[in-house]
């Protein structure tokens, strides 16, 4: 079940509706998902085309969709979905390029409405946050449902997009409610039903169970969420291991201790490039490896942060995907650092076979303050000067005001199985 899901049949009395609102008493924690938030955020200014399908994506033959709006969904496009099925399942869709750097704008102003409201909120993505409102329902004067709907009224005046509330005393079940509220709507999940909410739903709703996890547990004949809170643990435990037996137990019976993580530190950054064509030029790789460290040394600056170790991906043309990483002697966030260590990962790992994607990511985060190591082979500090005075050239200019030259005019990708 996931984050779109339908209410199921029978569900109505937890939708909040005129005159009609559920038991919120003691449900303190609100989960708040944007709707398409993607196509929302572009349909804004092309309001004719709010009633069509719409499909935001890149143009690219191996792009997949970033979001579809509803229209667009009732012919079973999903985000994620390779481009090529969704222009086959809709036609006559149209689909839009997404504009860099606006999602995460309009996700700042969302985000800053919620801390108005409480200053305990969680982001999950740019479209999605958990709040905890317990301590704020005196101040405001309001019921959690009552923030639930002022939250989905400013959002809809300020920004022009609308989004779904789930309210609970529980966070996956605030999860599964904000599912079953959308498109535009709210599901509160009184704390006395949690469990008559919970289970006579799909074992695949629970917060954990994958498509491995689910065969395994169906083996056993365990079906709904309340086959899995009967089932004794020593049972679960052979099915699926101790840890998450346990984990899954205490969910099925609306146990989860996990609060609202306030500002939980990034652990990692990282960007991909998945090519139009298959690669196997090194020229071509290295020049796409100094792209996305460019990227993520630049993200690294943005939030005053340096990591210790720098990894790759790399997906062949048979889809088989590997990692591979080092770790420095000290924290970077110079790109020509992650580049030049990105390249010695990929020769070790690449010996002349075509490559469908590539990764860049920079591990072990910490804070610029945090005291640097002195190595003998970091770079000149010239370097990361440059780098600096190219932040503040493209802040003012845009993204591509100043970038390495050998990105300037990219050559064009060689056909597939070219050397």
């Amino acid at each position: 079940m996931g984050r779109n899901a339908a209410l199921p049949a029978g569900y109505e009395r937890f939708r909040v509706s005129a005159g009609h609102t559920p038991d919120d008493t003691g449900c303190g924690l609100l989960h708040v998902d944007m709707d398409a938030f993607f196509a929302a955020v572009e349909l804004r200014t092309r309001p004719e085309l709010v009633d069509k399908p719409v499909i935001v994506a890149g143009a690219g033959p191996r792009s997949v969709v970033t979001s579809a709006n509803y229209p667009a969904r009732e012919y079973g496009v999903r985000a994620a979905m390779p481009v090529a099925v969704a222009r086959r399942l809709c036609p006559h869709g149209v689909f839009l390029p997404p504009t860099h750097g606006l999602y995460g704008e309009v996700s700042k102003g969302v985000m800053a409405i919620f801390r108005e409201l409480t200053p305990l909120v969680e982001p999950l993505s740019l479209d999605e946050a958990f709040l905890d409102v317990s301590g704020a329902l005196r101040r405001l004067g309001e019921t959690p449902a009552g923030i639930a709907a002022l939250i989905r009224r400013r959002v809809r005046d300020e920004h022009g997009i609308t989004c779904s509330v789930g309210v609970a005393s529980v966070k996956f079940v605030a999860k599964l409610a904000s599912g079953m509220a959308k498109p535009d709507g709210v599901v509160v999940v009184p704390a006395g039903q949690t469990l008559s909410f919970l289970h006579p739903l799909p074992i695949s709703a629970l917060w954990g169970v994958g498509k491995k996890t689910e065969e395994n547990l169906r083996r056993l004949g365990l079906a709904t969420i309340a086959d899995i809170a009967a089932a004794p643990l020593a049972r679960l435990r052979k099915a699926v291991g101790n840890a998450a037996a346990e984990h899954l137990h205490a969910l099925a019976h609306g146990r989860d201790e996990r609060g609202v993580v306030v500002d939980s530190p990034e652990k990692s950054l990282g960007a991909e490039h998945t090519f139009d064509t298959d690669q196997r030029d090194p020229r071509v790789l290295e020049r796409e490896l100094l792209r996305l460290s460019e990227r993520v040394a630049e993200s690294l600056r943005r939030r005053g942060l340096r990591g210790r170790t720098v990894s790759i991906k790399v997906r062949f043309a048979d889809f088989r995907t590997i990692t591979r990483a080092r770790t420095l002697p000290a924290g970077t966030d110079v790109a020509r650092v992650i580049h030049s260590t990105a390249v010695a990962l990929l020769a070790e790992a690449v010996a002349g076979a075509e490559v469908r994607l590539l990764g860049v990511r920079v591990e072990g985060l910490t804070g610029e303050a945090e005291p640097e190591q002195l190595t003998f082979d970091q770079p000149a500090p010239r370097w990361r000067d440059a780098e600096l005075a190219a932040d503040v050239a493209r802040s003012k200019f845009g993204s591509a005001a100043v970038r390495p030259a050998s990105l300037l005019v990219p050559a064009p990708d060689p056909p597939r199985g070219e050397p």
